[in-house]
């Protein structure tokens, strides 16, 4: 006999275990299911290096659902996006321009986190729900759906039976497979490192992004580290290139990464192993099918630029939220699942088309090209009204 829920999450990652704590505190009975055990201490062999941003709109999000309250204590403040070009003959600062949160409100921009820590955070925050069941180490395996409700199969056997589907198991997604839903992708032969350093000069709160050749090198601010300034960085290359950097010798690793980031914080040390991740831009033809939302990375995917990912990922959970709470018993319905679709699509193929844009901006090696990057930069910015359109676009607010 079949078990049955109100959603089925397939997918434990950062967006599938927020989905699991959004919705189990508005009442649902929630089953989150992932084939991989979350990894949530940062030394640990496989632990997710890479950061993440929670923008100012997702933050009432979190604070809805209890997640806030555990994350603040962790979270470093991103009170100014500064954009760098070093795209001349040398790697060093030819042109610099910060977008201040000041000009908005009185809140920064975003709060910084480590991936690892947001998943201890938000295993913990499901562990206190009742009617939250966070099953790691099984998978989905197969799906049936029908009007009133979808079937799932799990990889241990269990057969659930659910009134809504949530795919939040990443860019590959089997369920988003399983429910013949396609996608379409722009692979750019880049790669991305994703590490900690620790630095002399503090950082003051400033996200820093510098752009020379094969894409941005991103210094984020996180708290101290063992009584040192410390940010995460991100620093993406063409593939063959970054194979070469992850296999370098620390101290000769260190060197390159202090030229490339311009030594706008001094001498840079690693505060942690380095992690290679691939860069694609995906989004899927449809965010919805019978019984199934598709959210997150198995909706779209974006290089990682200008803090859009997960903050993409929390817009779609709470359009699906309020609209879930204005019906509850319509919940995963034909028309609650079409209105999600028509909420979103919009926003985020805008999302992926200019985040494509910039990153293939960020790539350019030949010097005229990246001359015209820097002019680009210097005009855009010079127009007050058009920096803080830019600013509330890529906060997601009007």
């Amino acid at each position: 006999m079949a078990e049955t829920c109100d959603i089925l999450i397939s997918g434990g990652g950062v967006a599938g275990l927020t989905a699991a704590a959004v919705f189990g505190e508005a009442g649902f009975s929630v089953i989150c299911v992932d084939p991989a055990p979350p990894i949530t201490r940062r030394d640990d062999a496989g632990s997710d290096l890479r950061t993440t941003a929670i923008l100012q709109p997702a933050r009432s999000l979190l604070e809805r659902s209890g997640l806030w309250v555990r994350l603040a204590p962790h979270a470093a403040p991103l009170q100014i996006m500064r954009i760098i070009d070093a795209g001349g003959d040398t790697p060093a600062p030819r042109l610099a321009r910060d977008f201040n949160a000041a000009d908005l409100s009185d809140q920064p921009f975003g709060w910084n986190l480590p991936n690892w820590l947001l998943r201890r955070e938000l295993v913990a925050r499901i562990e206190s729900l009742p009617n939250v069941d966070f099953r790691p180490g099984t998978g989905t395996a197969s799906l049936f759906t029908r009007e009133t409700e979808a079937r799932v199969r799990l990889s241990d056997g269990t057969r659930i039976g659910t009134r809504l589907l949530v795919a939040a198991d990443g860019r590959d997604s089997p369920m988003r497979h399983a429910a013949g839903i396609k996608v379409h992708t722009i692979r750019y032969g880049q790669k991305a490192l994703a590490f900690a350093v620790t630095h002399p000069v503090p950082h003051e709160n400033v996200s820093t992004e510098i752009h020379r050749s094969g894409g941005p090198f991103t210094l984020v601010p996180l708290p101290d580290h063992d009584g040192n300034p410390s940010s995460a960085v991100v620093w993406m290359e063409r593939g063959p290139e970054a194979v070469r950097l992850l296999r370098m010798e620390e101290a000769e690793f260190e060197a390159a990464m202090t030229e490339r980031s311009c030594h706008i914080l001094g001498d840079l040390k690693l505060a942690t192993r380095r992690t290679v991740w691939p860069i694609i831009t995906q989004h899927a033809e449809r965010l919805s099918a019978e019984r199934v939302a598709l959210m997150a990375e198995a909706a779209h995917v974006v290089p990682p630029i200008g803090a859009q990912g997960l903050n993409m990922s929390l817009a779609d959970l709470r359009v699906f939220l309020d609209l879930a709470l204005a019906r509850p018993e319509g919940l995963g319905d034909a028309d609650m699942l079409e209105s999600f679709h028509r909420a979103r699509i919009r926003d985020i193929r805008m999302r992926v088309r200019g985040i494509d844009i910039l990153n293939r901006a960020s790539m350019m090696g030949s010097q005229p090209l990246r001359d015209a990057r820097a002019l680009g930069l210097n005009a855009l910015y010079s127009f007050a009204p058009v920096r803080r359109t830019l600013m509330q676009m890529g906060l997601g607010v009007r």
